[in-house]
């Protein structure tokens, strides 16, 4: 793909997510989606794959089916209110809205799409869809928080923490884990949304560094298998073990910096009478974190030779710093957020 091309793509990229960001009009915040899903399926297939090419239709036949749903339930509300503005929003028609942008994200049961799409695209293009591609749908999400399902938010999200910690057991593609690590993580800030969006946000941002940490660090090692990543210590040993901090991270084994959100949520649901919710989703999200745990144990560098030598020099030394930093235990982060929420 020329340079040209990649600018034109990227930069519409750009301008679909901000259209939808910036509109208060459904047919405005419909036509960013849509730029969205034009501009990213070319990035999918740069790369004259079958599997490329599977992904992309894939991602197009389920992106098409969300839009017309959001194109007909917002036809529905505006000849019952009179106005295309996303606020005004009836609690009937916020259901069938939340389900196309809940598939829109891959929201579990509506997260067939994910995983095999981001296995079959490229490592760069897979951390465009999972971080900027969700940020317009979360963006309408909040929007309509207000008019949302409780039950239905409940019962996407739940299902979401399940299919997210369940799901990445047993998988050697890192591509994989980190569809079902984004499952997970929606989960929670569905879950959350009702109570306190601005948790949902904060949740978002944590997720949206973390993948980018990682993802970075995959495109930096050319790894796409945990067995790559098993010897990859002798030639990258700070890549390595950023990369398997960042998987920790992003499963939520405390005290790094994904422990932050989980906690602050829990405690948020606690202090809205919801302790059983609270509880089920600590009991169903450590299955993910304690299957990175074992297998980053059972990885380099413990299944590197003994006498090694370690490299002394950094080849990506400014990256390495920034993408450390990020997955750095955040304990001061916790106290002032949580106490924000508690007043």
């Amino acid at each position: 793909m020329t340079p040209i091309a990649s600018f034109i793509l990227l930069s519409s990229l750009a301008i679909g997510t901000t259209t939808t960001l910036a509109s208060y009009h459904w047919i405005l915040a419909w036509i960013g989606l849509e730029i969205n899903t034009l501009a990213i399926i070319p990035l999918m297939t740069k790369i004259p794959h079958p599997r490329a090419i599977e992904a992309a239709t894939k991602y197009f036949l389920t992106q098409a089916a969300a839009s017309a749903l959001i194109l007909f339930s917002s036809l529905i509300n505006t000849w019952a209110f009179g106005e295309w503005n996303i606020s005004s929003l009836s609690s009937s028609l916020s259901i069938p809205l939340s389900i196309a942008i809940c598939m829109k994200l891959g929201l579990a049961p509506l997260h067939f799409w994910m995983p095999e799409v981001l296995q079959g695209i490229p490592l760069m293009t897979g951390l465009i869809l999972s971080t900027w591609q969700k940020i317009a749908p979360m963006a309408l999400l909040i929007q309509i928080s207000h008019a949302a399902s409780l039950p239905l938010m409940i019962t996407l999200g739940l299902t979401s923490i399940i299919v997210g910690g369940w799901g990445g057991i047993n998988q050697t593609q890192l591509r994989k884990i980190m569809a079902f690590s984004s499952i997970g993580h929606l989960g929670w800030m569905v879950i959350i949304l009702k109570f306190n969006p601005q948790l949902t946000l904060f949740n978002f941002i944590l997720y949206i560094a973390m993948t980018s940490a990682l993802f970075l660090t995959l495109i930096a090692m050319s790894t796409t298998k945990m067995s790559q990543l098993s010897t990859s210590w002798p030639k990258t040993p700070a890549l390595t073990t950023i990369s398997m901090l960042t998987l920790l991270s992003l499963g939520g084994l405390p005290p790094l910096t994904g422990f932050a959100p989980k906690l602050i949520i829990s405690l948020e649901l606690i202090k809205q009478n919801s302790p059983i919710l609270a509880a089920s989703m600590l009991l169903f999200s450590p299955v993910s974190s304690i299957f990175l745990y074992s297998t980053n144990m059972c990885h380099s560098p413990y299944t590197s030779p003994k006498y090694t030598p370690i490299p002394n020099h950094l080849t990506h030394p400014i990256k390495q710093t920034s993408l450390s930093s990020i997955n750095k235990p955040h304990s001061p982060l916790t106290p002032p957020t949580n106490l924000n929420t508690t007043n």
